[in-house]
């Protein structure tokens, strides 16, 4: 027995001096594509660019909604920011990515230990018909380990894989952050714009209840008739009508914002400024700095996420081309034997003498797998080209996105200009038929079609005001502004880490910094403990 255990020390010391070149030289092998960013198609420049109210400059796009120059906006994003819980649920996805590279990272090292322990007692019969008693007892214990070395590359891919799948992650937190800040602003455009529409519709109920009472009144005195009464009640019933509609549009308008802020639903008096800013539409300025459509792709997270779900599938294409060649694994036992036989005790297990070891390599190599292997990688390959083409898609849905935010933003303006113009011819061509009206110059019909005009200017007039700020948004929207508020902060709030870190060990992972703004250049990394 002695030569054997001689053996197998001198294997063993052989295959200590062979494991370092072998980690050596399979650290600089890995098989499968080295991911390059699709090529794309951008615009060397806007469609727009030459009217003065586009600026190629690149602007500050970090809290565009301060443009606006509202707080009770301001205000609003920033509660928004803090309690929305769609961005909190992506928030703590992004732990879970993180997870998830430590799980990748854990895998460069020994995959499998394990503490054994194992006692038999060998059957009585046999033992006795060889003279041996009644009864043999065995006994071992020990520890056992296997590594795979990571010859092809095999676990750096995956490496790889789960730092593009973080990366996309915190871009899907981004992007989410962008449309949040948007929908906020866009809801309160809303709010305001029905609120000052349901402004103007009241003052038309004023105004119309004044000319059927002088409608009646000069009935009762004898120089109009009925039909006149009959009209001036039909018009101002008709816009009494229109009160209710918006009324129950401005609740569901103050109930999505409220979702938004992670609220409950509630009136906002106060968070919108109480009567003091009813009816009061954001003002727009007039020029925008948009930069140039090359900027998109660095600031857009949905294009980031897009690009690093591809880089991700493509590191995935690698994991499953390795399984196509063999695995070598070195796998080692160290314990304790002891039996009852031949004068020997159970209790002689910790002695030196009763130890054992075994160390050595192996290789598994999966032949004949019928092609399932090979079309493991075709069908990573394929679903890499999936997330190229579909990059490529978002960076041109971009592209044109922003393109009609922005022609939105202009031509709403330029109508703006003439409905404040006919706006304000309805209402003096109003003032002098009432006027004509009553000196009986002119009929009634002539009062209740004015009236009928400059409730749907001054209507068509707020709702453009609401368009232009709307589109504004829409603007920055498609330029990828607002994520820039979480630079320097932690992504998941302090009462949910402290509910995590109370339910789970999390390590370090909870900690500032544990995720990286880019990943580290190497893919050999401590674990995660």
């Amino acid at each position: 027995m002695e030569p054997r255990i001689n053996l197998l020390k001198n294997a063993g010391c052989q295959l200590l001096l062979i494991i370092p070149a072998v980690l050596a030289g399979g650290c600089s092998t890995k098989i499968g594509p080295d991911y390059q960013t699709p090529e794309t198609r951008v615009s060397p420049d806007w469609l727009e660019s030459e009217d003065r109210r586009v600026s190629r400059k690149e602007g500050d796009f970090r809290e565009w909604w301060r443009v606006f120059k509202d707080p009770v906006l301001n205000k609003l994003v920033e509660t928004a920011y803090s309690q929305n819980l769609p961005l909190q649920i992506a928030a703590v996805r992004i732990l879970g990515s993180r997870a998830e590279l430590g799980i990748a990272t854990g895998n460069l090292f020994p995959q499998s230990q394990a503490f054994q322990g194992q006692t038999e007692d060998f059957g009585m019969p046999l033992l006795r018909n060889l003279g041996m008693g009644d009864s043999l007892w065995y006994t071992r214990i020990g520890v056992m380990s296997n590594w795979e070395i990571d010859i092809w590359g095999k676990y750096r891919r995956a490496i790889e894989s789960a730092d593009a799948q973080l990366m996309a992650s915190v871009a899907e937190y981004d992007d989410i952050l962008v449309t949040l800040t948007a929908d906020v602003a866009n809801t309160y455009v809303q709010i305001r714009t029905l609120e000052k529409r349901l402004d103007i519709a009241r003052h038309n109920v004023e105004t119309q209840s004044e000319s059927l009472r002088i409608a009646d009144a000069k009935f009762h005195g004898g120089t109009s008739t009925q039909r006149d009464v009959e009209q001036a009640r039909t018009v101002l019933a008709s816009t009494q009508a229109t009160i209710p509609v918006l009324e129950g549009q401005l609740r569901q308008a103050k109930n999505t914002l409220c979702y938004l802020l992670g609220m409950t639903p509630e009136k906002l008096d106060e968070p919108l400024g109480g009567e003091a800013q009813f009816g009061q539409i954001p003002a727009p300025p007039v020029q925008v700095a948009v930069g140039i459509p090359a900027d998109l792709l660095r600031r857009r997270p949905d294009v980031r996420r897009a690009e690093r779900s591809a880089a991700a599938q493509s590191a995935r294409i690698g994991i499953a081309k390795a399984s196509l060649y063999p695995a070598f694994s070195i796998s080692g036992s160290f314990g304790f034997i002891a039996t009852n036989s031949q004068g020997h005790s159970l209790s002689d297990i910790f002695n030196w003498g009763q130890h054992y070891y075994a160390f050595g390599p192996s290789v598994q190599w999966n032949l004949f797998n019928y092609g399932q292997l090979t079309n493991q990688v075709r069908a990573q390959d394929a679903r890499f080209q999936e997330l190229a083409l579909s990059y490529q898609n978002t960076v041109l849905k971009a592209q044109q996105e922003a393109e009609s935010a922005l022609i939105g933003f202009l031509k709403a303006q330029n109508s703006a200009q003439f409905l404040a113009e006919s706006t304000a011819a309805a209402q003096r061509s109003l003032d002098l038929a009432t006027l004509q009206y009553r000196e009986g110059i002119t009929d009634f019909t002539t009062v209740l079609t004015a009236e009928q005009d400059l409730l749907k200017q001054q209507d068509n007039f707020a709702q453009t005001l609401g368009n232009i700020a709307t589109n504004l948004v829409g603007v920055y929207r498609t330029l990828g502004g607002g994520w820039q508020i979480r630079e320097g902060k932690e992504f998941v709030p302090e009462p949910i880490l402290q509910a995590m870190a109370e339910r789970t060990h999390w390590g370090d992972l909870l900690k500032p910094g544990a995720v990286p703004k880019t990943p580290p250049s190497s893919l050999i990394r401590a674990p995660d403990w």
